[in-house]
């Protein structure tokens, strides 16, 4: 099976740089989502989209992706298999320092990047959930993390149960993680993408977060770095 990946890096590179993995939300790596990585790379990073459903397969932005996205919930070994490979991939190219690899998602793609840290790969430095989720994977686990772990997570956001939250929290301790978590009063799911306008599903943008969490996770980076 082959997959897709969206690479931005500066105009200008001189030295091999650290490398940012983006995982993309429940509609597949988009543009929205080669935007973020667009923004990203302007940091001084080398950024892969990275496409976990499949060559050219995209969803609906405004619709359900559940018949794209819950079969990889279901099982989380092939989504981590997924991962692995694309991890290993953006390690091998020429422009990225292969011992400087961070990592960041958003909604699917946070419980994504969660993953890819509980398979403790080699020189992942950190990752970054955005608005993700955060339910355990349900495969047996026991090596210590060692990526520092973001979390920016809008308290009202209905689709992350206090329940999975405490759970979280519980097996990060548990498997001994650098891990910190920025609660955002007031935000639901999806509050930093600008087009997010259903309040009724609990998603919609929320600025100041949006603003927060971007700024939180460019200071992120730099310590990990």
């Amino acid at each position: 099976m082959e997959f897709d990946l969206y690479v931005a890096q500066p105009k200008s590179v001189t030295k091999a740089l650290p490398a940012i993995f983006v995982a993309h939300a429940w509609d597949g790596l988009n543009a929205p989502i080669e935007d973020i990585a667009q923004r990203v790379a302007q940091l001084g990073y080398v950024t892969v989209a990275v496409d976990v459903y499949g060559k050219g397969i995209r969803g609906n932005p405004m619709g359900d992706n559940s018949h794209l996205m819950n079969p990889l919930l279901e099982d989380r070994s092939v989504l981590r298999d997924r991962l692995q490979a694309a991890y290993s991939v953006i390690r091998a190219i020429e422009t990225v320092d292969a011992t400087r690899i961070g990592a960041i998602g958003y909604c699917f793609g946070g419980l994504c990047v969660l993953d890819l840290a509980r398979l403790v790969p080699e020189s992942l430095r950190g990752v970054v959930s955005f608005h993700g989720g955060l339910t355990g994977s349900g495969l047996k686990d026991a090596k210590p993390i060692e990526a520092s772990i973001l979390i920016e997570h809008g308290w009202d956001d209905p689709l992350v149960l206090t329940d999975d939250y405490l759970a979280f929290a519980n097996e990060m301790d548990k498997r001994k993680a650098d891990w910190q978590a920025h609660i955002h009063g007031g935000a639901v799911h999806a509050f930093t993408f600008e087009g997010a306008n259903m309040p009724e599903n609990g998603i919609q943008y929320h600025e100041a977060a949006a603003r927060r969490s971007w700024k939180s996770m460019i200071d992120f980076f730099d310590e990990v770095f």
